[in-house]
């Protein structure tokens, strides 16, 4: 199994309350994909970090094989949420791939 995670950081023209109804929808948008996708087994989005963090949001998700992680990265459900939901609304990402 692969675990795949991403830290995002929201551009900083937000205010807090957009910044709260944007992590919102990403997380809504992202955690319905489970179920859509093939070899997709979980996805957490957290978007309730402590004042510490340096990162307003995290994507935890867990896939069958690192071919499976290659299918959703192209999957159609998951580029029209990534370009709707996620991309425009993001300044910086960070990503960690590995296998459990």
């Amino acid at each position: 199994m692969v675990k795949h995670v991403i830290l995002w950081n929201l551009k900083e023209e937000y205010s807090a309350e957009e910044k709260a109804r944007i992590k919102a929808e990403i997380k809504e948008n992202l955690e319905a994909l489970v179920g859509k996708i093939p070899g997709l087994l979980e996805m957490h989005i957290n978007i309730n970090g402590l004042p510490s963090s340096t990162a307003d949001l995290m994507l935890d998700s867990t896939f069958e094989s690192a071919e499976a992680l290659k299918g959703y990265a192209v999957h159609p459900e998951h580029v029209a949420v990534a370009d709707g939901k996620v991309r425009p609304f993001t300044a910086k990402r960070a990503c960690l791939d590995y296998e459990i």
